[in-house]
């Protein structure tokens, strides 16, 4: 027979396991701790098995206590999700974004997943471009919020992250020892030819263009592929290649922030709570 374990049960167990005993649990969770340690030993009858082991410092899970612990938390995430998904209110209405290619997965996955959660009902457009282009749409109302690169100084905007754009290389290929260097760009001059290009010619570095991409993904795949090294921002590195730094020749591109920038017209609610699950998606990441 399975035993049936009681959310409440499992909360409190959560809460010794991260304060490390029973008092400072019954604290937490506005109880006595006799009555921590009742729920602990219905919880532990439940499961068949002792979770605990008392220390001098303490307690400490044993080892049914670690098997029980994953699922324990994740039980209590999903309550409290839940709970905070009723208690939002069920906001409507569109809301447009604009975010480079490279945080589509990683970044804006999670942060569309946990508004939807919340609320169901919002229109959401996304627009995958450079980021001038984004902060052209920002400013003129075409979108509502976007996270760009900024590459120097400091526009006003929320900054998210730093992440500086680096020369990247296959470690399988090592196109990087090559001379003239075969480097992959953008099909766009402006920030090509004032950091990417700059940043070789003051090293003194030869270097041909054999490939030119209008995407993050295309300037990856020159580089997995063992055509080029290419520029890429630091926290989007693919697997198998590496950074080239000063030890290499080379060196940081830039220094580059990213930072999420607002339509003086973007002011509904449920702008607010994109703004919000992008800011807690880049800190979560």
């Amino acid at each position: 027979m399975r035993p049936t374990l009681d959310s409440d049960l499992l909360r409190t167990f959560v809460a010794i396991v991260d304060t490390g005993n029973f008092t400072k649990a019954a604290e937490r969770a506005g109880r006595t701790q006799s009555a921590v340690s009742m729920q602990m030993k219905k919880l532990e009858a439940a499961v068949g098995n002792t979770l605990f082991e008392r220390g001098s410092r303490g307690v400490v899970l044993t080892r049914r206590g670690g098997e029980l612990v994953a699922n324990a938390r994740r039980i209590v995430s999903l309550l409290d999700e839940a709970a905070a998904s009723l208690a939002a209110p069920q906001l409507g209405g569109p809301v447009r974004i604009g975010i480079p290619e490279e945080y589509g997965h990683a970044i804006l996955s999670r942060a569309l997943s946990a508004f939807s959660k919340r609320h169901a009902k919002v229109e959401v457009t996304v627009r995958y471009a450079h980021s001038g282009a984004q902060i052209e749409a920002v400013e003129t109302g075409e979108l509502d919020l976007a996270v760009v690169f900024e590459w120097q100084g400091h526009s006003g905007g929320e900054v998210l992250m730093h992440d500086p754009t680096v020369w990247v290389t296959s470690t399988l290929h090592n196109m990087h020892e090559e001379r003239p260097v075969p480097i992959a760009l953008y099909n766009r001059e402006g920030w090509c030819r004032d950091f990417a290009i700059k940043s070789l010619e003051e090293r003194g570095l030869a270097y041909r263009v054999a490939y030119t991409s209008d995407t993050n993904g295309g300037l990856k795949l020159a580089v997995t592929s063992g055509l080029a090294i290419a520029p890429i921002s630091r926290s989007n590195i693919p697997a198998g290649c590496r950074e080239l730094s000063a030890a290499d020749g080379f060196g940081a591109i830039d220094s580059s922030n990213v930072v999420m920038r607002r339509s003086a017209t973007a002011g509904s609610e449920a702008i607010d709570g994109m703004a919000d699950a992008i800011r807690e998606a880049f800190i979560n990441r």
